[in-house]
């Protein structure tokens, strides 16, 4: 029988309760008002300065999503075809053995590396790699190759550590250059509030984009850039910076290896080159470079956070990250900062629950970290998994089970995918939503709303080292369950429960607490506890620490020669177009977390629709006037939408907002509304960026024709 979980909702009626939003994959830190057992008000942590009461508009409809009722109410298991719809509601007893019948039966034929699991990553990500460490699977995977993959993989190349090994000092730059980063409306609101006022202190930001964005409005220079020509760019800063010995000498002698290397590589990357391939003025390049050399060290050339892009994506962040050490932006206020765990700062580490689980020692079927070293086994590349779903190699993959992650929005091609799918004998969807994943599931697990939950403790490095609690403040409205009872309830029965052997989520917190000094009782409180009131910096003489072998920064990867390819390749452009070509690109507004908050009932009002934006130049080509309607072909893919016709695109792209066009039935407020982006992406999965990994989303290309003028 089903064991009961604890209620941890706390009896503070009427009072602020701190905990973790659950609108994005950002998780701030707020609180929570209570009343009759019900949230009635939420706002940023006050115990945080860099919050305080702020939420973005994600964060404030977080009440509207509560009361939600399209949304999965009980565990289903499918009676019909995939994507059909039919459902059978059951126990969560039977949904629980019904997917350990069949685990089990995999494991037994193909082994617990059959069985493969992907999340958003993020804070809570000990839990569900413990559970596949439990089984003996090495194929974890986050979203990572539809995202921030490639520029946590040039991080790695560089300097050793990951891009979240990092930690950008924004508040007190005096200087930001943002490649596509839309931090205003793809946002943190910790990040954002930093950033504006690092504006007011007098900060400058440059920022370079395809689009133009409401980031874009905030920037003293803005480079409406030629999609794909970034790397074009950065090899012209680079060329600049050591042609007229812009950088800090003393930091790039102690800590640079392979200086001569990239000097021979920019050799002919001069302005006026890269002016022919971005589009930007020779002389603004310069002016520039000049600009940002009086600032540093104390600048911030942002790698990038969603980096899915082009097949040199991984390219553009590497460059970025060689900028930033050529000028010294490291370990300096304002600029990059290592991040510090509580033990580096004199506190203890909080103890993982994957320590006590023997290691898996089975390559992964992706091969990060053994085929391809240049990816980081960590985070894995999820859209190689489709590959293997083909064709059964290396190994098969019997059992997928998607956590919190919609794959069939966030990558590309979801045709493509549903057919690969077709090769599982097991397909799982545990989620808050009916995500389009879901609705090709096998079974459906309703975990609880982040209001409606508890979830593990997490640690937070940084300059200043935290830790963060996600605490249940209601019931569940529904049958629905915590992510760590799912889990472990799954192990019991698999014979394996030892591996997660605790009776409530409290239980977990004091294991994962022992050696830290830290209370529950005073993170219940505040739901921050932080380990140093200052940021903590090394010392950039002798101190610094970077993770490569050679403990530097190396310009020359051991890992890219070791997988044939180079760590400096010339700049390839994207192959021109004919007209009526264009380059597909997409982004997000401050409204909605992509596809998951779609059918949000307060947000779905604030954004109804996404028109395809098009430069006024290629519209009038096509007859094309604002509002008129039209068709997007790729392939023999065919969507309609309409124009808005603007000079906020770049002539040769065309965009559109993502996380629209839902085709899942009970989202009556998202289902068939506005174009997803991704099922334009025919073929997509089999482009990427072979250094990072990452998705080589806007390569796309998409032709236009007008259906229907506007009628007034």
């Amino acid at each position: 029988m089903t064991t009961n979980i604890t209620d941890d909702a706390q009896e503070m009626d009427g009072q602020l309760i701190p905990t973790m939003c659950g609108m994005c994959a950002v998780r701030c830190p707020i609180e929570v008002q209570v009343r009759d057992g019900k949230p009635v008000w939420l706002q940023g942590n006050t115990n945080v300065v860099a919050m305080g009461s702020s939420l973005c508009p994600k964060g404030a409809a977080g009440i509207s999503f509560e009361q939600d009722d399209e949304r999965p109410q009980q565990p289903m298991i499918r009676i019909g075809p995939r994507g059909s719809g039919q459902w059978r509601k059951v126990s969560w007893d039977e949904a629980l053995d019904y997917i350990v019948e069949r685990l089990n039966k995999i494991r037994k034929k193909c082994g617990g590396r059959a069985i493969a699991l992907s999340d958003r990553g993020g804070p809570f990500i000990d839990l569900t790699k413990s559970f596949l460490k439990a089984l003996g699977s090495p194929n974890y995977f986050d979203h990572d190759c539809s995202c921030g993959g490639n520029a946590h993989n040039a991080s790695l190349s560089i300097f050793g550590v990951g891009r979240l090994g990092m930690a950008y000092d924004i508040a007190n730059t005096k200087h930001i250059i943002l490649y596509g980063r839309n931090i205003v409306e793809s946002l943190q609101v910790m990040e954002v509030r930093a950033f504006m006022a690092a504006l007011d202190a007098g900060a400058k930001c440059t920022y370079i984009d395809p689009r133009s964005t409401i980031t874009a409005k905030y920037a003293r220079r803005f480079w409406r850039i030629r999609p794909g020509a970034d790397y074009a760019l950065n090899q012209a800063i680079i060329h600049e910076i050591l042609a007229n010995k812009l950088y800090d000498k003393a930091f790039v002698d102690r800590w640079i290896e392979g200086l001569e290397s990239l000097e021979q590589s920019v050799k002919t990357t001069t302005p006026e080159w890269a002016e022919k391939e971005t589009g930007i003025p020779a002389q603004e390049i310069r002016d520039f470079v000049q600009e940002v050399a009086k600032d540093a060290p104390h600048v911030i050339f942002h790698p990038g956070w969603m980096t899915a892009r082009h097949s040199q994506s991984f390219h553009v962040s590497r460059s970025t990250l060689i900028i930033n050490a050529l000028f010294g932006a490291i370990e300096v206020p304002g600029g990059l900062i290592f991040v510090k765990s509580p033990a580096d700062v004199g506190g203890g580490n909080m103890k993982h629950l994957a320590d006590a689980i023997p290691a898996v020692n089975e390559p992964r079927v992706d091969g990060a970290g053994s085929e391809h070293p240049q990816w980081d086994e960590e985070i894995g590349i999820l859209h190689r998994l489709y590959e293997t779903l083909r064709t059964g190699k290396p190994y098969k993959i019997g059992a997928y089970i998607a956590y919190r992650h919609d794959p069939l929005s966030g990558l590309s091609d979801p045709e493509a995918q549903k057919k690969a799918m077709e090769s599982l004998d097991l397909l799982v969807s545990i989620d808050v939503n009916y995500s389009e994943t879901a609705w090709q599931a096998d079974v459906i697990l309703p975990e609880a709303t982040y209001l409606e939950r508890s979830n593990i403790l997490v640690q937070i490095p940084a300059p200043a080292p935290f830790f963060m609690i996600r605490q249940q403040v209601m019931k569940p409205r529904f049958d629905s369950r915590p992510a760590w009872w799912i889990f472990r309830e799954l192990l019991r029965r698999m014979d394996l429960g030892q591996y997660m052997d605790f009776e409530d989520i409290e239980d977990i917190w004091r294991y994962q607490l022992q050696g830290t000094g830290v209370k529950i009782e005073e993170l219940r409180k505040k739901g921050i506890v932080t380990v140093t009131d200052k940021p903590t910096l090394l010392d950039r003489d002798n101190g610094l620490r970077f993770g490569t072998a050679s403990g530097k920064i190396e310009i020359i990867s051991p890992n890219l020669m070791k997988a044939g390819l180079e760590s400096l390749p010339a700049y390839r452009p994207l192959e021109p177009l004919p007209d009526g070509q264009f380059r597909l690109i997409f982004g997000k507004v401050a409204q909605l977390n992509h596809a998951q908050s779609t059918n949000n009932p307060l947000l779905a009002e604030r954004v109804t629709d996404n028109p395809l934006w098009i430069h006024p130049e290629a519209a009038k080509k096509l007859g094309i006037a604002n509002g008129d309607e039209i068709q997007i072909h790729s392939a023999d893919q065919k969507v309609s939408s309409h124009a808005f016709v603007t000079e906020g695109i770049h002539p040769e792209a065309v965009y559109l907002l993502h996380g629209l066009g839902r085709t899942v039935k009970p989202q009556t407020r998202a289902c068939n509304r506005g174009v997803a982006d991704q099922r334009l992406q025919l073929g997509g999965l089999d482009r990427f960026d072979p250094a990072g990994g990452g998705l080589a989303m806007i390569e796309t290309v998409v032709s236009i024709e007008k259906t229907k003028e506007k009628t007034v």
